[in-house]
């Protein structure tokens, strides 16, 4: 069971370290933000992963183990493409740069969806249901900001494809 308990708390370490990150990149990510609500879901998801880290720092100890980070070359691979796609929209439409800013940062989600679920699952397995409730918890506010995204993509998508549609028409 031990070889299991040493995977869940490195897995968790770099959870750790990505969300570290992650608290650093969101705040920029707000600010390249062109659409007031695409602005609003970067906010709200930077103090829900205030929470997460909270979460997680509670599951270290629930655990008995030390809350210290791993780096997280995903993540940081992640938020360096997220760097990239802000420098790049700074020349582009803003309904453009704003879907190029959703696509970067539902990569991020999807990354900690998939983290996440595989610690509670990891969690569960060793008996662990107290740290599986806090990674439940975690995965349904990763689920939900990267349906929030998708809900802020569709009218920009819609927009942009009917200023393609006018533009081509006009050639």
């Amino acid at each position: 069971m031990s070889g299991l308990k040493d995977l869940l708390i490195t897995e968790m370490q770099d959870l750790l370290h990505a969300e570290g990150q992650l608290l650093k990149a969101l705040p920029k990510m707000a600010q390249a933000a062109n659409h007031p609500k695409l602005k609003e879901a970067f906010e709200k998801h930077l103090v829900q992963t205030q929470g997460q880290v909270e979460r997680l720092q509670q599951a270290f100890q629930l655990l008995g183990a030390e809350a210290k980070g791993k780096p997280c070359r995903a993540m940081q691979g992640l938020i360096e493409e997220g760097e990239e796609t802000i420098s790049e929209g700074k020349s582009k439409d803003e309904i453009a740069a704003d879907l190029a800013l959703i696509t970067a940062a539902q990569k991020v989600e999807h990354y900690e969806i998939a983290g996440y679920g595989t610690v509670r699952t990891i969690a569960r397995h060793i008996g662990a249901f107290d740290v599986a409730a806090q990674f439940s918890h975690t995965l349904g506010e990763e689920e939900a900001a990267d349906h929030l995204l998708t809900e802020v993509a569709k009218p920009l998508v819609q927009q942009m494809a009917q200023a393609d549609m006018e533009y081509a028409m006009k050639r």
